[in-house]
């Protein structure tokens, strides 16, 4: 009788262990892979760049490349997370830098310097882009020919333009960028799908800005999708932007969470 007992006391241990580490989000068996990440240098022309490559070492079997472009602040640990997050989904992830090495704005200021001289210089934004690009494909777990490339508020802009330039790129996500372009006719060159994750309510693209990209997508033939997310404002990915929408900027964690469900389709209708 004690031996049953024993035998039932750890059955039901058993069970309420299994029980607690499933309510906390831990599912016996599926570990995340380990990933490898490092700091990586490249060159667009005689300029020094600095990204940051991430990817499961587990398997040597070629994977899509997804290019990260970074806000206007520069590459930082926002950009490393998401490339490491897309890592553990089974991706090649590699967050470019458009600014150059040692070139990291820590002030709004600064910030809107850097941005503004690449917003103005359209070409060699393009260009710095692509030079991202050029690495992500070289790389030997790369299948080059299924590539994505995303970006954030500045980021997004630079892949729209990166689109533009007529990259071999399968598609390119905006999270919260600007749509306007000085080159609207460009996007007749566009070979990628576009996805456009926008905040309804962003201040900074106005609906003029909205209005104009969507005809500048329908008139050029483009494969493309502009989603909108109510009551949501700029930078809505980013825990950092703050909680005030009134600022213009701030966080929104269903419209992340939203737009990140998102991209995930759109990655599944170009890759799988």
């Amino acid at each position: 009788m004690n031996k049953l007992r024993k035998q039932l006391y750890a059955l039901i241990l058993a069970l309420v262990c299994t029980s607690a580490l499933l309510l906390g989000g831990i599912t016996l068996g599926q570990a995340q892979p380990p990933i490898h990440t490092e700091v990586v240098e490249y060159q667009q022309e005689d300029a020094i760049l600095e990204g940051y490559l991430a990817y499961d070492p587990s398997s040597n079997n070629q994977r899509p490349g997804v290019l990260i472009i970074h806000a206007w602040k520069g590459l930082g640990e926002f950009e490393k997370e998401q490339a490491e997050k897309l890592a553990q989904m089974g991706y090649v992830a590699f967050a470019a830098d458009i600014y150059g090495q040692g070139i990291r704005p820590e002030t709004t200021d600064e910030a809107r310097e850097q941005a503004t001289y690449y917003r103005s210089n359209r070409q060699l934004l393009r260009d710095r882009a692509q030079a991202g690009l050029a690495y992500l494909k070289q790389h030997r777990l790369t299948h080059s020919k299924q590539t994505a490339a995303i970006g954030y508020c500045f980021g997004g802009t630079t892949v729209l333009e990166l689109a533009r330039s007529g990259a071999e790129v399968s598609g390119v996500v905006s999270f919260h960028g600007g749509l306007d372009t000085p080159n609207p006719e460009d996007a007749k060159q566009i070979k990628a799908k576009v996805l456009a994750l926008h905040g309804a309510d962003d201040p900074l693209v106005p609906p003029e800005e909205v209005a104009a990209f969507q005809q500048e997508m329908r008139q050029a033939g483009v494969d493309w999708q502009l989603i909108a997310y109510g009551g949501t404002v700029h930078s809505f990915t980013n825990p950092k932007a703050g909680n005030d929408p009134s600022k213009g900027s701030a966080y929104n964690p269903d419209s992340a969470r939203r737009s990140f469900a998102a991209m995930e389709l759109f990655f599944d209708e170009l890759f799988h």
